[in-house]
């Protein structure tokens, strides 16, 4: 019994620590935990006669009041983790038999190592995901109980497997720049993160971006800034870009950024799966089940603005689709959606975007569908093994895969373009109308070229400025928020991982300060745009 107090003692400890915040709100995560009965007759969750008695007798008697706490805290502490069906056989809708016994409830939570509580909820275990539960772990380890809620544990449409898996630092914004100056470091030394059993196999051929004579200002700005920030690149005139790839047609190119270090691509599955790995072997507990809804309580003690009086209502609870259908629940202390392109339907759950003040405002991130076609070149006169990732102004890329001869490709559609969601089909029409011609027109010996294979995945797009939203909700005091990458949230992953570790263990950033990404700009309307979408 007192092991027990003590354990939820020290989470509050560290809860108090995350949040930073007084110890009123604090009060509304604490925990009760689960007994056996001590202290109970028959198992009937009232407090035995003798007892009692003892405890009217000597109301005054310090003792008497102690034990008095801890006769509380038991009852607490079972409506907490169990059922009412449990605690309280005689309800309505429920039988006193033996399927609905404390021993065969615990039995069964044993067998299926079902997390019916935790201290952090991470709703999505893709890249993303993984990775803030990867960090919480390996920091705080016996510390913090944390669970990752995922739908689909074979990944088969997640968008972390489904990408190219690009690396670069030549973005606009510094932010940008940093994560990804973090993110080649760490899979530079991925063995000393993620173990000699992971190979991301990363490829550093670079990145090579090519402007037109409109853009060649905006590049040359952005290459200063990248190497002033630590990356290091090389701008590139169309007579040197001739000399250095001969294999390109620099017509209506002026300009060209060379990555030179710390840049090209990986495998994403195997940073998903390394994440994934050493998280649970960490502790943390992947629960395989499909969010369908938020619990409310009512904590009259928070002020929000728009919201009258002692009316305020915060989330405690997550219920869970099982895939065979059964509905659980999931008790938390702090939640964060981390659901890629599904982010802003969990949001809804939590009525972000459909509620009143703060909660009018909805998180701006849904699901576009892209495509890659992987091609080979016919007379195999292609750009050598050696090529860097790269991407012409209209935004149409390409690169080397394999020793085959193979090459991936692809662009984002126009707006008026974009394909329905409803499904992973691939418009090979597409391809042919919109890629292959730009294809040919970067690279003249792609005018001959046989498309092998093509996917299609979804891209967590962020319809307000096209960039990450990392931090907590501003109505929410126990809602976090990582997602809107919007095409390049899997090279930043391990930065956006510790960085959410960051906010809850240490109360703040601590190394990449990503304020600016917060739910805020969205609030106050001041977007963050960063020039190299592709």
């Amino acid at each position: 019994m007192f092991q027990a107090l003590q354990r939820r003692s020290s989470k509050l400890s560290v809860l108090r620590q995350a949040r930073n915040q007084q110890p009123r709100i604090v009060y509304s995560f604490r925990r009760q935990y689960a007994s056996s009965g001590e202290g109970s007759k028959g198992g009937s969750g009232k407090p035995s006669g003798d007892f009692s008695d003892q405890v009217e007798a000597n109301k005054d008697n310090p003792i008497s009041r102690t034990l008095k706490l801890i006769g509380n805290d038991v009852q607490r502490m079972k409506k907490f983790i169990l059922p009412s069906s449990y605690t309280n056989p005689g309800a309505k809708g429920d039988s006193p038999d033996s399927t609905h016994s404390i021993e065969n409830y615990l039995e069964r939570y044993r067998r299926d190592g079902f997390q019916s509580h935790c201290d952090v909820l991470v709703i999505g275990g893709g890249g993303v995901g993984s990775s803030i539960a990867y960090w919480l772990k390996k920091r705080a380890r016996q510390g913090l109980n944390v669970v990752v809620l995922e739908k689909d544990a074979t990944y088969a449409q997640a968008s972390t497997c489904l990408s190219v898996g690009g690396l670069r630092q030549q973005f606009s914004i510094v932010e940008n720049i940093q994560m990804s100056l973090y993110g080649a470091d760490f899979m530079r030394n991925s063995r000393d993160y993620l173990g000699d059993d992971v190979d991301l196999n990363f490829t550093p051929h670079g990145y090579l971006l090519l402007a037109s004579e409109a853009g060649a200002e905006q590049l040359e700005q952005n290459s200063k800034l990248q190497c002033a920030l630590g990356a290091k690149n090389e701008l590139l005139t169309a007579k040197r870009l001739k000399e250095r790839f001969p294999w390109m047609n620099t017509e209506g190119i002026a300009l060209g950024c060379h990555g030179l270090e710390k840049e090209g691509w990986f495998d994403p599955w195997a940073l998903l799966s390394g994440f994934r790995k050493r998280a649970i072997e960490y502790g943390a507990h992947y629960v395989e089940g499909e969010m369908v809804g938020f619990g409310f309580r009512q904590q009259p003690d928070i002020l929000a603005e728009g919201i009258e009086e002692g009316s305020y209502e915060g989330i405690d609870r997550a219920f869970v689709k099982m895939k065979d259908g059964e509905m659980r629940e999931i008790k938390f202390a702090i939640a964060i959606i981390a659901a890629g392109a599904q982010s802003g339907a969990i949001a809804k759950m939590a009525r972000i975007g459909t509620g009143k003040g703060m909660l009018s405002i909805p998180l701006p991130v849904e699901p576009r569908k892209r495509y890659v076609y992987v091609f080979q070149c016919e007379n195999d006169q292609g750009p050598g093994i050696n090529t860097p990732l790269t991407i012409d102004p209209s935004g149409t890329y390409f690169r080397r895969d394999g020793l085959g001869g193979n090459y991936l490709g692809g662009k984002s559609p126009l707006p008026e373009e974009e394909p329905p969601v409803d499904n992973l089909d691939v418009d090979h029409t597409f391809f042919d109308k919109t890629v292959w011609p730009n294809l040919a027109q970067m690279v003249p010996a792609f005018e001959a070229i046989k498309v092998k294979n093509a996917w299609a995945g979804y891209y967590e797009f962020n319809t307000f400025d096209e960039n990450g939203i990392v931090g907590p909700h501003p109505y929410y005091n126990n809602l976090y928020i990582a997602t809107g990458f919007s095409g390049h949230g899997i090279q930043q992953t391990p930065a956006v991982g510790r960085a959410v570790s960051e906010m809850i263990i240490d109360g703040g950033f601590r190394t990449v300060d990503l304020t600016r990404f917060g739910f805020d700009r969205i609030i106050v309307d001041q977007p963050m745009y960063e020039a190299n979408i592709f």
